[in-house]
């Protein structure tokens, strides 16, 4: 018999099938992370669209509850809804949109490195 080339513990057909394994896996979790951004940005756009509607409701309530009066209207706690709830809107925002001014890429690399720098001075002080 002639000699058979070693194709390792898989042979040719099973590394073709490990391959399709590991990139069926990665389209999952591909898949998976999209269906989550979906889902986020979804959720943000009920809570904006919720947040619109609920507040022109109490403000054209409050515009009508006070005679039409311009002056009535204008008082700062008929905008208390409207700002508290706009903060918690805005904080919703910024992490779906993952806007963070305060921990940025930069700030996160610094972060990394200080770290590493810290685990390299812990493992120096065994190694002397």
């Amino acid at each position: 018999m002639g000699a058979k080339k070693n194709q390792g513990v898989y042979g040719k057909a099973g590394r073709t099938g490990k391959m399709e394994v590991i990139m069926k896996n990665y389209n999952t979790d591909k898949y998976a992370k999209a269906k989550k951004r979906v889902d986020e940005l979804k959720g943000f756009y009920i809570h904006a669209t919720i947040y619109t509607v609920i507040n022109a409701f109490i403000l054209v309530n409050i515009f009508i509850q006070s005679g039409y009066n311009g002056s009535g209207f204008w008082q700062i706690e008929h905008f208390f809804t409207l700002f508290f709830w706009g903060i918690g809107l805005f904080f919703h925002a910024s992490k779906v949109f993952r806007l963070n001014p305060f921990f940025n890429k930069d700030w996160e690399q610094r972060q990394i490195e200080k770290y590493i720098e810290k685990d390299k001075e812990e493992a120096d002080k065994f190694t002397k």
